[in-house]
């Protein structure tokens, strides 16, 4: 019996995770705003906007999830998503783009902390807290099969039936995964009130990462492990672009590097037991990998970009996993949301690096130098002073 619930639940969350990616309007949405009549400098103003939704609701939303119900943020989400899809095809303009986006912000938001302690909780519950790297790396690699199949289809349903059509197909994606969502298991706990609890449990949040260095280490890891390669996720076309490989060749190698990054998920599990020292050794071989691919300037080196991503993909994973090990129920969401505040800063701060970085040097050079930041959390975590510097007991978009 806790097999098949085991089984039951690790289904419904590969079936929301690759549903929550299969978005048609991802790889268009971009041109939609240019074909509105967008500038530059409004389409920035628009992520801008969409990235400070994020970092203003994370934690909040944690606490949220801590105090009311996780599963109910998981299912509200999407549909907060599908209204802002559903206003930029019926009235695109840009304060229907904004609106959009801060739903779209908010959506992530909800979902971020909550999934993963909702997830980590029930397999605990079930005896089964050991399976949770397992399965959150299968469900990251779903996530990519999401983007790919999205990627694929886009095209062809532009083509056949324009921006209305792809909208109208993203919705219909958010909507399954809001129908999905309401499948989760919820056996916790919450609250009594939802304002005390909130205010309650944000507190005490706060109060274990400052008073557990473990935790805090942890909580630290997670940005230091996966915000680099998700913001150099975003320049990979200008990469690829620029090893001399033609336009219309760009997306097979895209397509390369993703299944890299799905290879990674999906060896969480034989790799779930990794300690201090064999994460530090998986970022190390990712850390070089990028960089010797970056400085080839050449298609033959974006296999190693490939095998990088996977490398940072895993080591996401196992922080995650990490520290999931080390929180219990009453804070899980509160507090992994605060490694996803980490995470977004630390990601808007890689972006303006790179912008620094590629005024005065090529897109290889720059990926090159932003793989030393991973060689130095390695050393770290050799040294026993990184964040999450050991192990104790029996998990992170594209």
């Amino acid at each position: 019996m806790t097999h098949s619930r085991a089984q039951r639940l690790a289904l419904t969350l590969y079936a929301y995770a690759f549903l929550d990616d299969c978005v048609l309007l991802y790889p268009v949405y971009a041109l939609l705003f240019t074909d509105t009549g967008l500038s530059v400098g409004q389409i920035s103003s628009l992520f801008a906007l969409w990235s400070a939704t994020g970092v203003l609701l994370e934690v909040p939303s944690g606490a949220w999830a801590d105090a009311v119900s996780r599963r109910l943020l998981l299912w509200l989400g999407p549909l907060l998503t599908a209204a802002g899809f559903t206003l930029w095809v019926l009235h695109p303009a840009y304060w229907s783009f904004a609106l959009g986006f801060v739903l779209w912000g908010t959506r992530g938001a909800l979902a971020s902390g909550a999934l993963e302690a909702l997830i980590h909780d029930e397999l605990d519950r079930l005896g089964a807290a050991d399976r949770y790297p397992r399965l959150m790396g299968r469900a990251r690699a779903a996530g990519l099969l999401g983007v790919m199949t999205a990627t694929a289809l886009a095209g062809p349903v532009l083509r056949a039936g324009g921006y209305p059509a792809v909208g109208a197909a993203s919705v219909l994606a958010c909507l399954l995964t809001t129908a999905v969502a309401t499948g989760f298991p919820e056996h916790r706990h919450t609250a009594a009130g939802p304002s005390e609890g909130w205010s309650a449990i944000l507190r005490s949040g706060l109060a274990t990462v400052r008073a557990n260095r473990r935790v805090r280490a942890a909580v630290l890891l997670v940005p230091a492990v996966s915000a680099i390669w998700g913001a150099l996720d975003e320049y990979t076309p200008l990469l690829v672009r620029e090893t001399g490989v033609p336009e219309v060749s760009v997306p097979f190698f895209l397509l390369l590097i993703w299944a890299g990054a799905t290879a990674g998920g999906l060896l969480t599990g034989p790799c779930a037991r990794l300690g201090s020292r064999g994460l530090a050794t998986v970022l190390a071989a990712g850390a070089l990998a990028l960089s010797t691919g970056a400085l080839a300037r050449a298609p033959a080196g974006l296999p190693l970009i490939a095998l990088s991503f996977g490398a940072f993909q895993l080591a996401t994973v196992l922080a995650d996993a990490r520290l999931q090990r080390r929180l219990d129920d009453t804070t899980r969401a509160t507090v992994t949301s605060l490694a996803g505040l980490g995470t977004d800063l630390t990601t808007i701060a890689v972006y303006g690096t790179y912008a620094a970085l590629t005024t005065q040097s090529s897109h290889a050079v720059t990926f090159a130098a932003l793989a030393a930041p991973y060689l130095l959390t390695s050393a770290l975590l050799l040294r026993g002073q990184a964040p999450a510097a050991t192990t104790a007991g029996s998990r992170v978009r594209r």
